[in-house]
């Protein structure tokens, strides 16, 4: 699941983004409130109430004629950004410049002669300018969530001079810079690992075409070999093992952390070249095609017994056309469709050709890449496997049941970064009804009633009661019109194709 404590944590020094949005959202609704106004309104003489017109007229005039005076309040720390020159982009050889600016993440800038130092956990930068700095980092795109950035190794960052590095003599010296990164953290959760690490690498190093070389904290076998075809299309040479490789590594320029811009998105106004979240997908479609023919191969292998029945059967409709393809991405524990089987027959009434996923830690990505890249639909259940909406084509469907109290989540980390990827996004908000929990509170209880209440007591009131308390079980009258809302869309979609070709 995507961990939402960045959401339901007061004790954390730093204001965090979704803290920030949900309180704004709250603070205008009660503004907005007829309740709130009259409430006001009964406690203000006409003296008073002439002074708000007067007021307001001010502001009125204000607002027309000096509207960015008025809003410039309201400006992100990105647009901020954008105005002014970008923290050490006009950085010297043999020096060290760290950004601190941005709100998810730290990035170092190391050039000059430098040399690893992993006993220490440092790189050194050797000059004969006699600054004192070390620079500290934990190369992790959460910053703002302190418990599980004290679980990743910290780096010093130490300009010192010839004389104190008798003893560190390069043993490989490397022609390309590096991009020095963690694998620790939230690993583990595919939403985490593409949000926190594969996309943020893509943003960093992208740039380099090939050409740079990734050392990795807390290295996990496990890890190259889920994401070896990705990193392999990102980095030409071997990624280094900082913690268990003493050899001393040289280069001429290093970064330390990951640039990260949103929830599984890409900015283009924020890359060099106007990289989109698509060009990453491109990036995916090029290093898992090498595994899919493979994988296509093995299959075609097996004896035709059980190519039989796995083989999807009614694959076209009457007329003879293809049926479009719907994959439902199954879950076993919570939030788990109660109703599946029905769901499927359904689908299958619409006139969809289903097919039913269920990825466990061990499936390949490949092969699930090789289901939705296929597909013209994918149904799931909010949850961190909705991140393989990243698998399926510009212009598939993209339908999300989203349970009660998951609303916002369900929107931010996945609905909105779908759209960005050129996905037809349908949500499927439950009804109180089509819930697990319908059956265990009264009626009235704020559980169903007021879901907000009982996220805003903190992450462990939403993870126990929504996350992993709760399953669904659809009302498929109502979700039988985005099924046909679908289909009817891929119909269109392919008529649209064919005239163009």
């Amino acid at each position: 699941m995507v961990h939402f404590h960045r959401i339901l944590l007061p004790q954390q020094k730093k204001p965090d983004l979704e803290q920030q949005g949900s309180f704004k959202l709250h603070s205008w609704n009660k503004i907005m409130s007829y309740d709130y106004y009259l409430s006001i309104r009964n406690h203000r003489s006409n003296t008073g109430y002439l002074r708000l017109l007067l007021l307001f007229s001010m502001f009125s005039f204000i607002l027309l004629f000096s509207p960015r005076l008025f809003f410039s309040s309201f400006y992100t720390l990105e647009n901020q950004e954008e105005n002014w020159p970008a923290p050490c982009s006009n950085m010297q050889n043999s020096a060290i410049c760290c950004d601190r600016t941005a709100l998810r993440t730290d990035v170092c800038f190391m050039r000059g002669d430098v040399r690893t130092d992993s006993s220490s956990n440092s790189f050194f930068l050797v000059s004969g300018n006699s600054s004192n700095i070390d620079e500290k980092i934990r190369p992790y795109t959460r910053k703002w969530e302190t418990s599980v950035m004290s679980t990743i190794d910290e780096l010093h960052l130490k300009m010192v001079s010839p004389q104190s590095m008798p003893s560190k003599k390069c043993d490989v010296v490397h022609n390309v810079p590096a991009v020095v990164f963690s694998t620790g953290g939230y690993t583990g959760n595919v939403y985490h690992e593409f949000n926190d690490g594969i996309i943020p690498l893509y943003i960093t190093s992208q740039k380099f075409n090939g050409e740079v070389v990734f050392v990795m904290l807390e290295y996990h076998d496990w890890w190259m070999t889920k994401y070896g075809y990705v990193v392999s299309r990102l980095s030409n040479y071997p990624a280094i093992d900082f913690s268990n490789d003493k050899r001393t590594h040289c280069f001429s320029e290093v970064i330390v952390g990951l640039r990260i811009h949103d929830e599984l998105a890409i900015d283009p106004a924020k890359m060099d070249d106007h990289k989109t979240i698509r060009d990453f997908r491109n990036l995916l479609d090029e290093a898992y095609k090498p595994r899919i023919r493979g994988i296509i191969k093995e299959e075609a292998e097996k004896p035709r017994r059980v190519q039989k029945a796995q083989r999807p059967s009614n694959t076209q409709n009457q007329l003879g056309i293809e049926k479009p393809k719907l994959v439902i991405i199954s879950r076993n524990g919570s939030r788990k469709i109660e109703n599946e089987g029905r769901l499927v027959k359904l689908a299958k009434e619409v006139g969809f050709n289903v097919e039913i996923l269920r990825p466990k830690r061990s499936t390949e990505l490949e092969k699930i890449y090789m289901h939705l890249n296929s597909s013209d639909v994918m149904v799931g259940v909010h949850g961190a496997a909705m991140t393989h909406f990243l698998f399926m084509r510009p212009g598939s469907v993209f339908i999300q049941v989203v349970p009660l109290g998951t609303d916002w989540a369900a929107e931010t980390y996945y609905g909105e970064p779908a759209v960005k990827l050129g996905l037809r996004y349908i949500n499927y908000k439950i009804l109180p009804k089509e819930s697990s929990l319908y059956e265990e509170y009264k009626k009235d209880d704020p559980v169903l009633r007021d879901p907000d209440s009982i996220n805003a007591k903190g992450w462990q009131y939403t993870k126990k009661v929504y996350l992993d308390g709760q399953n669904v079980k659809l009302d498929l009258v109502r979700f039988r019109k985005r099924l046909i809302r679908a289909y009817q869309y891929i119909l269109r979609r392919r008529q649209q194709e064919n005239i163009m070709s």
